[in-house]
């Protein structure tokens, strides 16, 4: 049996106009959370990231902090995020205001939560994503792939949509619970899983055990 754990992206640029860019603080979490590892131990038998950008910065960082310079990542584009400005123009097609108060940030989560469940049963399509239900296939391939071909330590490296969506899967909940799950994940959050070649079962969710410390009180993060 082995050990599968999925990792969210370090903070990025949110409100920026590149959001698929780490921030300075994002690098740091990543940095942080592979010197975690190294000081238990912690070998990988496979690395596995989404094609964006904010995943392959957050790898770099894990593998300083592993000091690890041997490693090289399996590229999953099924790993990728949804297209949130393609989700929110499906249903409020003029122009948005970049949050940057309370009010604006609640207005903006709440459209996107509506044009995720919109996407979720069909009723609408945003521009350049597959169906959702291809988008969730995506991220099962992923899991399979692991469980076809690694027996040890596996990491993965993705977003909140795909990795709330693959513990949504795990639990057999339903597609909108995706959502929530997906609100609530800290950057650079850890969900840990166990598998053997038939199946993958969740053990933890959104942990950060590498920011557990006065120090790190201040890099808890959500973008």
């Amino acid at each position: 049996m082995g050990n599968l754990y999925v990792v969210r992206h370090g903070q990025a640029s949110f409100g920026a106009d590149d959001y698929d860019q780490l921030s300075a603080l994002g690098q740091k979490q990543s940095v942080r959370l592979g010197e975690y590892w190294r000081e238990r131990g912690l070998v990988f038998e496979a690395v596995i990231t989404g094609s964006l950008k904010r995943h392959r910065q957050t790898w770099e960082g894990i593998q300083q902090g592993l000091q690890d310079t041997q490693l090289q990542a399996l590229v999953w584009p099924g790993l990728n995020e949804y297209d949130s400005e393609a989700v929110l123009h499906s249903i409020h097609p003029g122009p948005l205001a970049k949050p940057s108060t309370p009010e604006l940030y609640k207005h903006h989560f709440g459209l996107l939560r509506k044009g995720l469940q919109e996407w979720m049963h069909g009723r609408t399509q945003p521009a350049g994503m597959p169906l959702f239900v291809d988008f969730v296939q995506g991220i099962k391939d992923a899991l399979a792939h692991v469980r076809q071909h690694h027996t040890g330590d596996v990491l993965i490296v993705s977003s909140g949509g795909p990795i709330g969506t693959a513990v949504g899967s795990l639990l057999n909940t339903p597609p909108e619970s995706m959502i929530e799950l997906n609100m609530r994940m800290r950057n650079t959050a850890v969900s840990e899983c166990v598998y053997n070649p038939k199946r993958t079962t969740l053990v933890s969710f959104n942990t950060l055990n590498h920011l557990d410390a006065a120090a790190y009180r201040d890099w808890v993060t959500f973008t």
